[in-house]
């Protein structure tokens, strides 16, 4: 009777009766899922030698983090899950301009907390892998698994069409996929058509620069390989530097 009591006592606390506030947190904890498998995925890929992954699974870990993350935010905060989600959907009118910078903050947020994560959980295997080397180029580099690069043979306007086109097809597609007026996917499997939709995308349009397709989970994890030891290389764009897509 006590414990029952304590418990709702507790519940009452922890409440968070801001709308907004519950959004952020439901958008904070879905890229956070997003982004830990979806690294996870890379890290494990790339520290095995690619003994116990490839760029399949890596791609296959991403699609399926998509479903799961939607699932997991969706009821509250919507799962954009992707900057250019949110700014298509404020374009549409779908989505009001004064929560866009809100969102944009929260889903970077999530991003660099599970790239953190990620480190925690495969420090030592990135270590050993590495020769205690955290690069950025070369045949033992390990920023690859938080951001994506390009092809060494990808130029600058290369890149930029390639994120053009790819992030655009993912927006139309998850716009035709949530249309009530299109055909209907049956209720409850759109994170499954969206994740099929980021999978086809990914195993199609991957090779040029890893196909990212959302700012914030590119930016987040980039970010913090520049503040967890990688430097400032990170941020800067090599052509045949040696860092694959």
């Amino acid at each position: 009777m006590g414990s029952a009591s304590f418990l709702k006592k507790a519940q009452a606390l922890l409440r968070i009766r801001s709308q907004l506030g519950r959004e952020c947190l439901a958008e904070l904890l879905a890229v956070f899922v997003l982004m830990l498998i979806t690294l996870s995925g890379s890290a494990q890929k790339v520290t095995t030698f690619e003994t116990k992954g490839n760029f399949l699974s890596a791609y296959l870990a991403g699609a399926l983090a998509v479903m799961v993350a939607m699932h997991t935010g969706g009821g509250v905060s919507g799962a954009h899950l992707n900057p250019a989600f949110s700014f298509a959907v404020c374009l549409l009118e779908q989505f009001p301009w004064w929560k866009f910078p809100i969102y944009v903050a929260v889903q970077t947020l999530g991003s660099f907390t599970a790239a953190g994560a990620v480190y925690v959980l495969y420090r030592d295997a990135i270590w050993h892998y590495s020769n205690g080397t955290l690069a950025t180029s070369g045949p033992r580099e390990t920023a690859s698994i938080f951001a994506t690069f390009p092809a060494d043979y990808v130029s600058v306007a290369n890149g930029f069409l390639d994120q053009v086109i790819s992030t655009g097809l993912l927006i139309l597609g998850i716009l035709a996929i949530t249309d009530t007026r299109n055909k209907a996917v049956p209720k409850g499997l759109e994170p499954v058509a969206v994740a099929l939709l980021v999978l086809a995308i990914e195993v199609s349009m991957g090779s040029n620069c890893g196909c990212p397709m959302n700012p914030a989970r590119d930016f987040g994890p980039r970010l913090f390989t520049y503040v967890g030891g990688w430097g400032a290389e990170v941020f800067r764009w090599v052509e045949g530097g040696g860092r694959g897509g």
